[in-house]
Formats: structure tokens, C-alpha cells, sequence
């Protein structure tokens, strides 16, 4: 079985305050933190395992392993070393290529399956398909990236968003830099060179946690589809005081 990553270094500046008490990928979306809806869904693909780096605040995340029911291997940054960086500094525990990468602040259902067979030796990304021109990638024929943060390499037939969710393939995986960014320091040089970028389409329903307005979606997202008629839900041991009401907004 493959190995899997989900990224959780960040400061998670643009989250604030939540994070000024809890890393980003341990803030709750409705019954549990967004590392529980992530592991959850590895778990449905079939991993029994997830390596994860940490940066801020490292202790918060002992409490929440215990109740993932999945291993997990924590790999610590004392300084943050990015998206492909913190891949690197987690080579040793990863294993032989390929390798699923998830973003620590991202709610997806990604084609697991069809990223890791698709990869080659780069990277393959999952993908939400949109109109030509639109979204953070563009697409040419057969759905190689030709679009990628204002830089074009092809004639582009489709758009599409990158989710956050991708497999990376031996060759780009031994040559990851120590600290970088997976897009811009491994995807845009690949490109640049000739090389390729696959992708694999993703469900649409993917949410971008990064900020407090995808936080805010995320939750009234999950509330309509699990929360009672009124879109409203309790946890365990929660009670409303006398005088507070519970409304439908």
C-alpha cells in the first residue's frame, strides 16, 4: 500500500484566533477536528497509516492521535521547511514512491485510486473541473496542466481547482528540495523544464479551510448534511444554558 502524508506545519495565520489555541488541521468541523475528516476518508480508501508534521503548537496534537483510529508517525519542524519541504523531511518514514500528499486545511473527496496509478515520476493533482480560464490550473488535451499561477505552457481546453491533494512519483520525490513549496518549488520548475503535471478529477465538493469564511463554509456545510431539520447539532456532553437559543442561521 501506498504511503500517505497530510501537511499540518502551518501557523495558520489566516485562521486566527482559532489557531491561537489549536493548530489548524485539529480546529472542529462539526463532530470532529478537520485531521479526523481527513483520516477518516484514508481510512475509507484503505490506509492504515498517516505520517504528519507538526510545527505549531505540537503538544495539542497528542490528545487528538490517541482518538484517530489510524497509526500516525510525527515527524517534528522545529523551523517550517513548506509543502514539499516538509515531504522531505519525512522521506525515511514515506518509503518507496508513490506517496499521497494531502493539505492538512483541506476537506476532499480526492480519486486516491487514480492519482496513485496515474503518477509518473513527477506529480499528479487532484482537480475540480471548470470553464476554460477559470480556476488555479489550466488543462490541455488529455488533462496535463498547462495553466499553473499565471504561467502557461500549452494551449488550455478546460480549467480547474487543485484541491490540495496530490501524489508525487519517485523521481520528483528524490529531488524535493529541503524547504520549498510543492507548487511553486517542484510543479512550476517541472513545468518550465517541458516536463508534465497529470491530474485526476476530484468531486466537487471539496472545502479550503484557510481562512475564516472557508471555516465558517465548512461547518454550515457539514450542519446541512448531518444536523436535524433546523440544521442544528449538540455534541456530546454540550448543553445550551437557560436563557441561550439555538437558531438556524
Amino acid at each position: 500500500m501506498a504511503r500517505v502524508m497530510v501537511l499540518c506545519a502551518g501557523l495558520g495565520t489566516r485562521l486566527r484566533p482559532l489557531t491561537e489555541e489549536l493548530p489548524k488541521p485539529l480546529v472542529p468541523v462539526g463532530d470532529r477536528s478537520v485531521l479526523g475528516h481527513i483520516t477518516a476518508r484514508l481510512r475509507a480508501a484503505g490506509f492504515g497509516e498517516v505520517v504528519i508534521n507538526t510545527h505549531h503548537l505540537p503538544d495539542a496534537f497528542a490528545t487528538e492521535i490517541e482518538q484517530l483510529q489510524i497509526g500516525v508517525r510525527e515527524v517534528h519542524e522545529p523551523r517550517i521547511r513548506g509543502t514539499a519541504g516538509g515531504l522531505a523531511g519525512a522521506r525515511t518514514l514515506l518509503g518507496p514512491a508513490p506517496v499521497l500528499v494531502w493539505n492538512g486545511d483541506i476537506l476532499a473527496d480526492p480519486p486516491v485510486p487514480m492519482l496513485l496509478d496515474q503518477v509518473d515520476d513527477g506529480l499528479c493533482l487532484a482537480v475540480v473541473p471548470r470553464p476554460v480560464g477559470e480556476g488555479t490550473v489550466g488543462l490541455g488535451e488529455g488533462g496535463h496542466v498547462v495553466r499553473l499561477r499565471g504561467e502557461r505552457f500549452g494551449d488550455e481546453v478546460g480549467g480547474g481547482d487543485y484541491v490540495g491533494v496530490a501524489a508525487i512519483g519517485a523521481r520528483a520525490l528524490g529531488e524535493l528540495p529541503d524547504f520549498g513549496c510543492l507548487i511553486g518549488d517542484v510543479a512550476l520548475p517541472r513545468l518550465r523544464r517541458g516536463g508534465s503535471l497529470q491530474t485526476a478529477t476530484a468531486g466537487s465538493g471539496f472545502v479550503d479551510l484557510g481562512d475564516l469564511a472557508g471555516y465558517l463554509h465548512a461547518n454550515q456545510r457539514w450542519l446541512q448534511q448531518n444536523g436535524d431539520a433546523a440544521r442544528v447539532w449538540c455534541g456530546p456532553g454540550a448543553r445550551v444554558a437557560d436563557e441561550g437559543a439555538l437558531v438556524d442561521t
